[in-house]
């Protein structure tokens, strides 16, 4: 019997070391109590010694009147600040000033000793014909001259007035317009007067009444001018009241009680103001309705009137339900409508992302679209809607800083255009309204941050990668001819700490062809024999993509942290967010549940087949907001993948959150579907380890949308961890919220416990 224990119990141990040398590098990281209070320590000494080690990783141009020359600073070790002067015309740059010089002069002139190791200075104007500057310091503004470095109070800066207004309008063109009270011409005013519409005779007489049928719970409002003095635009309103939501701050200093908060708050499927259009015609003195829809969805239109025929307005009408998209024309002798552009969607229109720019002197619109499949612009005939495509092809047009109607060129970022790089990183281009000579600006591999002057002659690219650093150039815009390298970052100091830089990886999604791309960050001390569990930082709202591109980007700064105790943090782009295809997008239509989660657990297991150190059989995830719907969701719809969760401030059921976010995704009417993905009605499906974090004072996300989970938890008999934190708003939880997910994480994917800070075991 002996004998057979024995022989036992070798081949259990040869199987052991067999299995060991088949799999050698596969033993799951489980540290001692010892051993996590050391990571605990080590974790907050790295997070101190990796502060101030990287420099120059961004530039903010400071352009002079000349639009030849510019300053900027850079803030160097030890807090020093030094500022550079740039002359764009020559391709040279020198100190601006001797700063011990400039010291000595504020100092002598104010006779109070300056604090700083630097100069520390808001606004500076460079002169460059009386080699002079003017700055302001300490709330006070002085002239000096750099030649001899004397000095004289003065009132202000010189001030620029010209204007750049954005072409980004994005949700702008949904806010209320408006014009002056006074016409154009300066003849009359316009005004509300009883809720109706009266003008009078600036130079003096009776006012004209246009309406009589304006009452205080339907009145008449939004005025706006043509621009010819003719035509007044206005509504006959049905306002709505938003009901409110509410708050309780319980630990007011100096209170013994709680102080209700309220603000008006619209939910999915609440009613919004609606808007009649009228014309009154000043010389007949005519009211007229107007033959369109009701407005019922956001505020009184922004208008287009034509240039060559002032007859003639424009404006824009988005469906509630975001699907669909019209361009009206209204003629103002007729009140007669037609439809000059209508988009339709099966899935949704991204409104906040949808582009237009109306080029009067021509009759025409440029105009974005992802009718084609990917997000292009398009020219269109204002006057017959005949369009042309400019930009297409399998990459997404992003932003859209200028149109330059005399030359007919439009200058714009775009992603997804070089094969050889992560599509999400962005380039900045120049094309023409006939789609051709499109010229790349920024050529480099990488994620691309360009400025221009004011003058557009020059532009400063500042790209990196989430693992290489910033290289900061000066361009020429004519020709996007490099004219000089103005800075370049260095990431040696903090790789001596032992930190590592977060590294890029993409896996196919779940249609086995779409590339899905994500970072990794490690611990800085991490043993490439030992499996580490997985921490995923999730959001997958869809109105963006989140992972960073960028070199040194802060949003890494708690992932590496957070890695530091002993697991692998990742953050993933999955289907169902933006600026991919718009099918990757329309993954999210209607199902927020989804949040990409199938793209990314084949990202994670594909990163585990890669590297034996990430053990996918133990991975948590954490997020805030709709990443803190994304993190509970995780665990109550793929409970066999993801085991421990942190939520905060999750926007758990979409019928709670905000209007104009969930109706976007989620479509109106409110339907079943909304009770479906619910986190609330979902709540009892949980089976792994859950933290709910919740601010008191959250504004963003109503408080109850995170009580109702936990309500539906306890009644479901769920066992969980709940984080109420008084005065807190919409957040992570703020640095106890985040020491709070650390050691939440280190006990159920590590199996410690984490330090008692009542028994202040850290400090021992």
């Amino acid at each position: 019997m002996k004998k057979n224990l024995l022989i036992f119990a070798f081949l259990v141990s040869f199987l052991n070391c067999n299995l060991y040398s088949q799999n050698k590098g596969m033993i799951p990281y489980q540290p001692s109590k010892a051993e996590i209070l050391e990571r605990y320590k080590k974790a907050l000494l790295l997070d101190a010694a990796v502060k101030n080690t990287v420099f120059k990783t961004s530039i903010r141009a400071q352009w002079q009147s000349d639009q030849k020359s510019f300053w900027y600073s850079n803030v160097l070790k030890d807090s020093l600040i030094e500022y550079i002067l740039v002359d764009a015309e020559k391709g040279t740059k020198s100190i601006l000033f001797d700063e011990p010089k400039l010291r000595s002069a504020i100092t002598n002139f104010t006779q109070k000793k300056i604090p700083q190791k630097s100069l520390v200075i808001d606004s500076i104007n460079y002169d460059a014909k009386t080699s002079s500057i003017a700055l302001k310091y300490d709330k006070d503004y002085y002239q000096v001259k750099l030649s001899d470095y004397s000095i004289q109070k003065i009132n202000s800066l010189p001030k620029d007035i010209t204007k750049y207004p954005s072409l980004n309008r994005q949700w702008q063109r949904w806010n209320s317009f408006q014009t002056d009270s006074i016409s154009p011409n300066k003849k009359w005013l316009a005004f509300i007067k009883d809720n109706n519409v009266f003008i009078k005779p600036i130079a003096g007489g009776d006012a004209i009444q246009f309406t009589k049928d304006g009452t205080k719970e339907k009145p008449y409002g939004s005025l706006a001018w043509a621009p010819d003095s003719k035509y007044i635009v206005g509504y006959h309103i049905t306002p709505v009241t938003d009901l409110p939501v509410h708050y309780v701050l319980t630990s007011v200093a100096n209170t013994t009680r709680g102080e209700l908060h309220s603000q008006p708050y619209k939910q999915p499927g609440d009613p919004f103001t609606t808007y009649e259009m009228f014309l009154f015609q000043v010389e007949s003195k005519k009211t007229t309705k107007v033959n369109t829809p009701i407005i019922d969805f956001f505020d009184a239109p922004e208008l287009h009137w034509r240039k060559d025929n002032p007859n003639y307005f424009k404006f824009e009408k988005v469906d509630r339900g975001h699907q669909r998209f019209r361009i009206f024309e209204v003629n103002a002798q007729t009140a007669e409508t037609r439809s000059v552009i209508d988009e339709k969607a099966k899935t949704f229109i991204y409104e906040s992302r949808l582009f237009t720019h109306y080029l009067k002197e021509r009759n025409e619109i440029v105009m974005s679209s992802e009718k084609d499949g990917w997000r292009h612009l398009y020219l269109i005939d204002a006057i017959s809607g005949k369009e042309k495509q400019i930009t297409k092809g399998e990459w997404v047009v992003r932003s859209i800083d200028s149109i330059d109607e005399k030359k007919r060129e439009i200058w714009f970022s775009a992603s997804g255009m070089n094969s050889n790089e992560d599509p999400y990183y962005l380039h900045n281009y120049r094309i023409g309204f006939d789609g051709k000579k499109l010229v790349n600006l920024t050529p480099a591999k990488g994620n691309h941050i360009v400025a221009f002057s004011k003058n557009k002659q020059y532009y400063v690219d500042s790209y990196s990668e989430p693992n290489v650093a910033t290289i900061i150039e000066l361009h020429r815009t004519l020709d996007g001819k490099k004219i000089m390298d103005l800075e370049k970052s260095d990431a040696t100091a903090y790789l001596a700490t032992g930190m590592s830089l977060p590294e890029p990886f993409h896996a196919k999604g779940r249609d086995g062809v779409t590339d899905i791309w994500g970072i990794i960050c490690r611990p800085a001390d991490f043993d490439p024999n030992k499996k580490y569990p997985v921490i995923e930082s999730i959001y997958a709202g869809p109105q963006d993509s989140f992972v960073p591109k960028n070199f040194m980007d802060r949003y890494t700064t708690e992932m590496q942290s957070l890695a530091q105790l002993g697991f692998i943090v990742v953050q993933i782009d999955g289907m169902g967010t933006a600026n991919r295809s718009k099918a990757f997008h329309d993954v999210c239509w209607k199902n927020l549940k989804d949040a990409g989660f199938e793209d990314r657990i084949l990202w994670i297991k594909a990163l585990a087949k890669k590297y034996s150190y990430v053990d996918d059989s133990r991975v948590g995830l954490y997020g805030t907001s709709a990443g803190g719907q994304n993190a509970l969701g995780g665990l109550l719809f793929h409970p066999e993948f993801y085991k421990a969760g942190v939520a905060a401030c999750g926007c758990h059921d979409n019928r709670v959150d905000k209007q104009w976010w969930n109706e976007q995704w989620m479509g109106y009417p409110v339907g079943q579907h909304y009770e479906e993905q619910s986190n609330v009605t979902n709540a009892g499906k949980l089976t792994g380890d859950l933290l709910l974090v919740i601010g008191e004072a959250d504004e963003n996300v109503p408080p109850e949308s995170t009580y109702r989970v936990a309500d539906a938890l306890i009644k479901a008999g769920k066992t969980f961890e709940f984080l109420p934190l008084p005065g807190v708003g919409h957040s992570d939880g703020g640095p106890y919220g985040r020491q709070r997910k650390r050691d939440f994480f280190v006990k159920h994917l590590l199996g410690v416990d984490p330090p008692s800070r009542n028994s202040n075991e850290l400090n021992q």
